[in-house]
């Protein structure tokens, strides 16, 4: 896949989405698509069926760009994980406050 195909639908700009490269034109990261695609198993054309207003095109060129850009895109998703780690704290998460009875 050519760069110039990629910038055809990947964007990366400072002030939309923290500078972290995207789908051209949404604000849904290339991180998301790797997500979506290794951790949660979702095909290509199950995250075009979910997200219907990008393209199988804009999958692929998300994964492409993932793949020429690995170390940065993992470490964009661990610092993300961190940080929603740090903000839960001790407190535990709504599905465990109903395993354990404690609603309140």
């Amino acid at each position: 896949m050519s760069s110039l195909v990629l910038t055809q639908h990947i964007e990366v700009t400072p002030d939309v989405c923290g500078g972290k490269p995207r789908i051209a034109g949404h604000r849904i990261k290339v991180r998301d698509i790797v997500i979506w695609h290794e951790r949660m198993g979702m095909s290509p054309d199950e995250i075009v069926y979910h997200y219907p207003t990008i393209t199988l095109a804009d999958v692929y060129a998300a994964l492409a760009y993932y793949h020429d850009h690995q170390e940065e895109i993992r470490q964009d998703i661990e610092a993300s994980e961190d940080f929603a780690k740090r903000l839960q704290g001790n407190k535990p998460s709504l599905v465990e406050k109903l395993l354990s009875g404690n609603h309140g």
